[in-house]
């Protein structure tokens, strides 16, 4: 009964509007007062909860990710990405997918590529006549290829909850990130042909070379980065330290775009984002505690078992819970929540927790799409300065490229699993 009236709390706050970690830690608080514990439990695990090396990084990839975007290097990769395709049918389209492709081994969140490359490519696209839904629905579309190719917010914080190696789940999202580009890339052709939208300008090699030559320094971040992490040089939380130092490098030696003013601007937006984040994963260890000294997650999976015993219909259910809830809840959030409830019920029909890692984040990055939380969609109204119900509209479309690789990744774990098997296995 009170474990009932835990949940009750915890989603009518939610639906009055309270942050997401005050949700949670009073729900909580909740709990531990009427079962009788002492309440120094909360702050225990609390503190056990933000007490990991791998959170470290968090921190420094999102530093990483503002330095970039505050150095003026997104200009650079998106003049090589268009050096590079934009001579396909409605290149620019393409552009923005192959853009956001380099970007994300650098910021690894949806967000900061939809504000930082969102603001280039709509602008871009405008000027060079495409529809502004087309635009629209494009940028918000590739910028959830960020939390899936590594480096990943998001993976890092699965993988502190779920107790499972971020370097695996890091090898994990290249394909699947690769894959989620290339169904973009074949949604643009589709468009461009019904359309009509002309090709940006002809491939010329000399100024490919010269886009290349001008982005060469920040296209080693994902090198250094993911070939640091996959080779042993480097764990994933000295990773994000190297992306920091290479990002104040460049801003600050190579093109001097980075004075003492924004790197204080940068910092204090940083201990913002990561103050949030912190606060979020460390109620949802109180939280996921109690769900599991409850068996919450197994009496769970004893109900899906009692309804149907296919592990097709089971993982269907699982994605179904999981796309509702991206629908209304921030990803951060969604992951310490639904991780501690849904993983053991993912293993114990046989799948693998780096392989179900990957197909929550996807998930979740779609929930990021949609109505009424959509961070992106609010980003990009912003930044396109277009009705927030348009932008809506706008996005359904590429909705269906996004959730064909989500199928196939899902019953083709080879997909996902094939690089962390052959890297680490």
């Amino acid at each position: 009964m009170i474990l009932a009236l835990m949940f009750v709390i915890l989603f009518v706050l939610l639906i009055a509007g309270a942050p997401v970690a005050v949700s949670l830690g009073l729900s909580s608080l909740f709990f531990i007062a009427f079962s009788g514990m002492p309440s120094v439990v909360v702050l225990h695990n609390m503190v056990n909860g933000i007490n990991s090396f791998p959170l470290i990084a968090v921190p420094f990839f999102i530093l990483a990710g503002h330095l970039m975007n505050s150095s003026g290097i997104t200009n650079k990769i998106f003049a090589f990405a268009r050096s590079a395709v934009g001579w396909m049918h409605g290149g620019l389209g393409h552009v923005n997918v192959g853009a956001s492709v380099v970007f994300a081994g650098m910021s690894g969140a949806a967000v900061a590529d939809a504000g930082g490359l969102g603001n280039i490519e709509i602008r871009a696209m405008r000027d060079a006549g495409y529809d502004t839904d087309f635009s629209v629905g494009i940028t918000a579309a590739s910028s959830t290829i960020g939390p899936i190719i590594p480096p990943s917010l998001p993976l890092v914080v699965y993988g502190v909850i779920a107790n499972t190696s971020i370097g695996q789940l890091f090898a994990a999202g290249l394909i699947p990130g690769l894959l989620m580009a290339m169904s973009l890339m074949v949604m643009v052709a589709i468009y461009s042909r019904l359309r009509k939208y002309p090709r940006d300008e002809r491939f010329l090699f000399g100024v490919f070379i010269r886009a290349f030559g001008h982005a060469i320094l920040p296209l080693f971040t994902p090198i250094i980065i993911v070939g640091g992490i996959l080779s042993g040089a480097f764990t994933p939380t000295e990773a994000a330290i190297a992306a920091v130092v290479y990002a104040m490098f460049l801003g600050v030696f190579v093109y001097r775009t980075l004075n003492l003013k924004r790197i204080m601007r940068v910092s204090l937006e940083t201990v913002e984002t990561t103050a949030s984040i912190m606060m979020i994963v460390a109620a949802s260890a109180i939280f996921g505690w109690i769900l599991t000294a409850n068996q919450v997650a197994q009496k769970f999976a004893g109900t899906l078992l009692r309804i149907t015993d296919s592990p097709t219909a089971i993982i269907l259910v699982i994605m179904l819970i999981v796309l509702i809830v991206g629908c209304f809840m921030e990803t951060i959030a969604a992951i310490t929540i639904l991780t501690p409830v849904l993983l053991p019920v993912a293993i114990s029909i046989g799948i693998d927790p780096v392989h179900f890692g990957i197909i929550l984040i996807l998930n979740l990055m779609i929930g990021l799409l949609t109505p009424p939380v959509g961070l992106v969609l609010y980003v990009l109204s912003k930044v396109a300065d277009v009705p927030f119900e348009r932008c809506v509209v706008a996005t359904a479309p590429f909705l269906v490229p996004l959730i064909t690789v989500l199928l196939l990744l899902t019953f083709i774990p080879q997909l996902s699993m094939w690089l962390p098997t052959l890297i680490y296995r």
